[in-house]
């Protein structure tokens, strides 16, 4: 029997206001625990929640960046449960009345493009953190992130693949980090999902027996979450057992879920609006207000460097995936005119030394675009090699200093007097007559290892092209 996959994705975003959602204490991370608190969001009786409008405006432009639908009249509701880190006993979220409904994003994989649909967007107050001690039975509660703002994203349940999952939510975590609105750090929880999946028989239209995943703090994580439960679900009907609703965590370490609790049953919240907040009337002014404001988003981005740059396909999906990378192309683009040449290097030996899953995040990076742009020149200008700039753009990374004071500095300037060059050519062939004979049997390729021993003997320093048209002239006479 085949089976087809269907997972929907619920996403929270934690906004990038200085203030809390309703009180005015820093959103900063990683105070001293319950430092970031006031009355008002470690819920004490008698206080009065105050909207912070900033985040609104930053759920608009997710909204209106998603081509969802901006409800005129939404409100707040009260999600009532008992849990440690929830001081009030209950949440401030959205039920029926969200911020935004009915949106989509396209996402890209194996060459295809597939539209995913958005069922709503809605603002509601992050909880605390509980800190498990492993020495002891005991449990620690940090109220510093009670009342950050969120905006949860919740995708239809249209998605068929893990690897069109991870693609989705690298689209959103892209889109809020162009918006400005979320600062995307998935450690530290700033961006984060629960994944609902399910298998049914391929055209079946009813949806089979779902699982929750949880605990998954990187793209990659999330993909294989997917594919191990993918894996196990479809070997468990195969066998001819029971999918168990229930909530699982993702162990990373081990590659497996572990069962968290079971959800036979959907948890009744008991929604009520917040008699302490007023409905938020939006205007179409506002919503045009706000509209202004929002930049070149990465799918138009991607589009402008296919079209005005010559970029390939490929090379622009990887120069939009993150703002700080696009605009860090850009800016070394004012110096270089070369868009595929400083592309290849951006994306080849700039992200080869930023490592790591975050390695578009270049803000922080020691080079800077107008000394890349000044690199390449040097390169196009013959005044080095370029695998000499390779060595040269290292050096760089270490120090941020510029090209030309690094070449000056370790005496790289690229060998091109044709009669230093040419001394040299003529002993590697006197003490190479095999393969030298070799060549002029017609056996071309030796080039490459002449070329290499003049590299070795030069340090790197001769120019590549004069070298091989000296062999070939050396050669041939």
């Amino acid at each position: 029997m085949e089976f087809e996959t269907v997972i929907g994705l619920e996403v929270h975003a934690q906004l990038k206001t200085k203030s809390k959602i309703f009180c005015g204490c820093t959103t900063a991370f990683g105070n001293p625990p319950n430092t970031n608190t006031c009355p008002v969001c470690l819920g004490m009786p008698g206080v009065l929640p105050v909207l912070n409008k900033k985040v609104v405006e930053f759920a608009m432009k997710m909204a209106l960046a998603t081509n969802c639908a901006i409800g005129p009249l939404n409100q707040f509701a009260r999600k009532n449960y008992f849990y440690p880190d929830l001081p009030k006993g209950y949440q401030i979220s959205q039920f029926d009345l969200p911020i935004a409904e009915h949106g989509w994003v396209e996402v890209e994989t194996g060459g295809r493009s597939r539209r995913i649909g958005l069922t709503r967007i809605h603002m509601e107050e992050d909880a605390g953190k509980l800190i498990h001690d492993e020495r002891e039975p005991v449990s620690y509660v940090d109220l510093n992130r009670t009342g950050v703002p969120l905006i949860e994203i919740v995708s239809e349940p249209d998605i068929r693949s893990p690897e069109e999952a991870a693609a989705y939510l690298k689209k959103l975590h892209a889109i809020l980090r162009y918006l400005d609105i979320c600062d995307g750090n998935m450690q530290e929880g700033s961006f984060r999902c629960d994944a609902n999946i399910s298998l049914r028989p391929v055209g079946q239209q009813e949806l089979g027996t779902r699982t929750e995943l949880k605990n998954m703090n990187s793209f990659k994580n999330v993909q294989k979450a997917l594919e191990f439960e993918v894996r196990r679900q479809r070997d468990l009907l195969l066998d001819g057992g029971r999918i168990i609703q229930e909530t699982l965590l993702w162990d990373a370490d081990r590659n497996l879920t572990n069962a968290m609790r079971s959800k036979e049953e959907a948890h009744d919240y008991r929604y009520f609006p917040d008699p302490d907040l007023v409905p938020v009337v939006i205007s179409e002014a506002w919503i045009e207000e706000v509209r202004a404001t929002l930049p070149e988003l990465p799918d138009a981005r991607k589009r402008r460097f296919v079209e005005q740059l010559g970029l390939p396909e490929d090379d622009a999906v990887v120069l939009t995936s993150s703002r700080e990378l696009a605009d860090y192309f850009e800016a070394a683009l004012a110096g270089y005119a070369n868009g595929k040449k400083l592309g290849n290097w951006l994306m080849t030996e700039l992200l080869r030394l930023m490592k790591g899953e975050e390695a578009l995040d270049i803000s922080q990076c020691p080079v800077s675009p107008e000394n890349l742009a000044k690199l390449l020149t040097l390169i196009d200008a013959g005044t080095i090699s370029g695998k000499i700039a390779k060595t040269v753009f290292e050096e760089m990374m270490l120090s941020g200093q510029d090209p030309e004071t690094v070449v000056k500095e370790k005496g790289l300037v690229q060998m091109s007097d044709q009669g230093e060059i040419m001394t040299i050519v003529r002993e590697i062939i006197a003490a190479n007559p095999e393969q030298a004979q070799q060549f002029q049997e017609g056996k071309t390729k030796v080039m490459g290892f002449f070329v290499g021993q003049l590299m070795k003997q030069t340090g790197g320093k001769a120019n590549p092209g004069l070298a091989n048209e000296l062999f070939v002239k050396a050669l041939t006479k």
